[in-house]
């Protein structure tokens, strides 16, 4: 609270109010950010180790990143000063998906997928039922699609782990309709006026969150070419997603 005459609000630091309202329109702002592995998702690291913090410290609106996503993983997240977007995007209730393309170790099967998407019993209780389907498979190791609408910490390689595949590797594609698309590794960008309406738009429960994405409990599969090709031939040959005023 200001008593003095004379005192000066810097825009860029004070939150100016007015009887309980702001006196200037906070510019709200949305950007896109791939995080590299070996960054905490965190604006500030107590072992010291280099932070989303870091890496938007000068930036003068107060962005924030919203969600986590573990040191080892790669991938989308968005950094923004609008809290309700980010508490909607975070919180279970509202059921926002986050779409993840991993590679595990192995080849699961059938059973295994069906218990990923069912949901798994880790140390904090039983995960949600998720999206899950099968993009590739390599030669000892398989990769992945998770869509998830819900948060927990490690949540994808604690499943791929208590059900014998971990993971190797790990990246956040899509957060509701906000895709990771091109943008580089470390880099950043300001969402386009229609992705921010779509983002809005997901959040308030007024459209679709695209991309769709498979839905909990759901499995896909999609197979390489080469074991497509396999596939095919089987079955030839057999005939039948503040300050106060």
């Amino acid at each position: 609270m200001v008593k003095d005459l004379g005192t000066r609000a810097d825009p860029d630091e004070d939150e100016v109010m007015v009887d309980g309202r702001a006196a200037v329109a906070r510019r709200l702002r949305y950007v896109a950010y791939h995080k590299p592995v070996g960054v905490v998702s965190t604006m500030s690291d107590p072992q010291g180790r280099r932070s989303i913090g870091d890496v938007i410290r000068a930036d003068r609106d107060h962005l924030f990143p919203v969600g986590r996503l573990d040191y080892e993983s790669s991938g989308l997240v968005l950094l923004t000063n609008d809290g309700d977007v980010a508490q909607r995007l975070t919180h279970p209730r509202f059921g926002v998906p986050k779409v993840y393309r991993v590679k595990v170790r192995g080849r699961p099967e059938g059973a295994t997928l069906e218990r990923l998407a069912r949901g798994v019993r880790l140390d904090d209780g039983m995960t949600r039922p998720a999206g899950v389907r099968v993009e590739s498979e390599l030669e000892r190791k398989t990769r992945l699609v998770f869509t998830l609408h819900e948060g927990r910490h490690r949540q994808i390689r604690r499943m791929c782990e208590a059900v014998g595949h971990p993971v190797d590797k790990l990246s956040r594609v899509a957060i509701g309709p906000l895709r990771l698309g091109r943008l580089k590794v470390g880099e950043r960008r300001e969402l386009r006026a229609r992705e921010v309406e779509d983002l809005l738009r997901a959040v308030r429960g007024n459209g679709p969150a695209r991309p769709r994405p498979n839905r909990p409990g759901e499995v896909r599969e999609v197979r390489s070419k080469s074991a497509s090709r396999q596939s095919k031939a089987r079955a030839t040959s057999h005939k039948p997603r503040r300050r106060r005023v």
